[in-house]
């Protein structure tokens, strides 16, 4: 009981608390982690592990976000079982380097990692229940979730013990069964959102945490390179880039969503938020983890006259693609549209990433700003009236 009293439901009107913003910062490492190891492994198969490793992370950023629209995520057995989470997540992104490739001598790398990952799992999991406390529907819906968890966390560590191509399959199958089975039991389930405000905020957070890596990859490739024009010229270009991905979705796109968020009742919001968020930004996320590489790539040989390549290329034209074929999803499930220019855009950049990779690193970057900034400017010009509309509505 003593427990319970110290557990403060929130309001409609709750937003992001500074102790939710200080548990992202294990996850800013994590990423970085992440981005540094498929720069390392310079392959697909690396890719493929870390975007695996990146869906791992979403997971339980998204479960604890839910749990923090709860209940205040700053007070009582919340914030202790937060703690608990943030220690145990800056031991995964610790074994990032090692997840799947264990490094001789010291302790199992992938058994480490997948070890805290469950426990930050289990945690979240514990917690949500003591604060359900008298809510009997949202206790079964919490329940029932064990079921996926509990199979996924088999595959992880069976994948964990047996390395090499089982590893990544059994953790991709790990990945599939954990979402799947989540959605299938969330969907017309008894989850409560009770805050819209705070649940795209939250979200809006994370957006700009990727987008601070893609500015930290520019800091990563031009290290221990002399300064030069050509350097200054692509970390321009860098966070040019980002400062693109920022406009596409909080100039319009963010807060047009919000909106529609807090228009709908009852249970739909909570499967809208569910398919629109946790499950629809991972895409975005992703993208910009890709492109964040690619722009690694291109600052590490900024001074180069050789072409760029195909994997930077791949890395930051498909990263730039996939997140605004995140951006489509995002905007059909949330209004029933898609945006013509970006759907464009989206298919130009996959074109052109082939021709990308014999260009020179400066030309291909410059070349991804030119086009992102056209679609910026073709968007501001068809979105003037509803930008006014909305930031009117929501001041």
């Amino acid at each position: 009981m003593a427990i319970q009293a110290r557990v403060r439901p929130v309001t409609e009107e709750h937003r992001a608390t500074p102790f939710e913003l200080f548990f992202d910062l294990v996850y800013v490492f994590a990423v970085t982690q992440i981005t540094g190891y498929m720069a390392h492994e310079h392959t697909a198969t690396g890719v493929l592990q870390g975007l695996l490793t990146l869906a791992l992370l979403w997971g339980t950023w998204s479960g604890y976000t839910w749990l923090g629209n709860h209940s205040r995520a700053d007070e009582g057995i919340l914030r202790t079982g937060m703690v608990v989470a943030m220690v145990a997540m800056f031991v995964v992104a610790l074994a990032i380097p090692e997840a799947w490739h264990d490094a001789p001598g010291g302790l199992d790398g992938p058994l480490v990692l997948v070890c805290a990952y469950l426990l930050v799992r289990g945690v979240h999991l514990a917690v949500y229940t003591v604060a359900a406390a008298g809510d009997a529907p949202l206790r079964h819906q919490i329940a029932i979730s064990w079921l996926p968890i509990t199979v996924a966390a088999a595959l992880l560590v069976s994948g964990a013990l047996l390395g090499g191509a089982a590893q990544l399959a059994l953790f991709g199958i790990a990945v599939l069964v954990d979402w799947v089975g989540i959605y299938l039991t969330a969907r017309r389930g008894e989850w409560r959102l009770h805050s819209p405000a705070h649940l795209t905020e939250r979200h809006g957070l994370f957006i700009i945490l990727a987008i601070g890596e893609s500015v930290v990859a520019i800091g990563v490739g031009a290290a221990d390179q002399p300064v030069s024009v050509s350097l200054l010229v692509a970390a321009v270009l860098g966070v040019a880039t980002a400062i693109c991905l920022w406009w596409l979705y909080f100039d319009v796109v963010s807060l047009a969503a919000e909106r529609r968020l807090d228009q709908e009742p009852g249970r739909a919001r909570v499967d809208l938020a569910i398919e629109a968020y946790t499950y629809g930004h991972f895409p975005i996320v992703a993208g910009i983890v890709l492109a964040a590489l690619g722009v690694e790539g291109v600052l590490a040989h900024a001074g180069e006259s050789e072409p760029l390549g195909l994997f930077s290329a791949l890395a930051l034209f498909g990263g730039l693609a996939l997140y605004l074929a995140g951006h489509l999803v995002f905007e059909h499930r949330m209004h029933r549209t898609r945006s013509l220019p970006r759907l464009l855009t989206a298919c130009a950049l996959l074109l052109v990433a082939p021709a990308a990779a014999v260009l020179p690193p400066l030309a291909g970057l410059a070349g991804l700003v030119v086009i992102l900034i056209g679609l910026i400017v073709v968007e501001t010009g068809q979105h003037a009236e509803i930008r006014q509309r909305l930031r009117g509505a929501l001041s």
